[in-house]
Order: C-alpha cells, then sequence, then structure tokens
C-alpha cells in the first residue's frame, strides 16, 4: 500500500537512531509493528481476571515431571 505522510524530521531522526534503521519505510514498518505490539499487550491485560473461575494452567509439561529430580 502507498501512503503519502507529513512526519516530523527530529522525530523521524530520533527513531531512525534508536532502531538504527535507515529506510524510511522499515522504520514505519516498524513503528507499525511496536503499535500493533504494544496495544494487543494493552487489550490482552483488559481480559485479565475477566474469568474469575477458571482452573489454574499448568505452567510444565506432564512429562517434564519425571525428569526434574
Amino acid at each position: 500500500m502507498r501512503v503519502t505522510v507529513v512526519l516530523d524530521d527530529e522525530m523521524f531522526a530520533r527513531a531512525q537512531m534508536y532502531t538504527g534503521l535507515t529506510k524510511k519505510s522499515a522504520v514505519i514498518r516498524h513503528a507499525l509493528q511496536s503499535l500493533i505490539h504494544k496495544e494487543a499487550g494493552r487489550r490482552l491485560a483488559e481480559l485479565g481476571g475477566s474469568q474469575p473461575d477458571l482452573e489454574d494452567i499448568p505452567r510444565r509439561r506432564p512429562w517434564d515431571d519425571e525428569n526434574s529430580e
């Protein structure tokens, strides 16, 4: 998809410096991926506690218990 946007030069330069990315499209792609990751985490956190009767989820594979000794 092609899009024309107006960006703050200083902000873009800082993003390039922090990420080490030189291509403009790579910086924008990275920014979008970061936003998606952040918002997905926020939405997941909002679901926390929405099922108080849910049984605890085992944190180990059953067969790992045999080898833990």
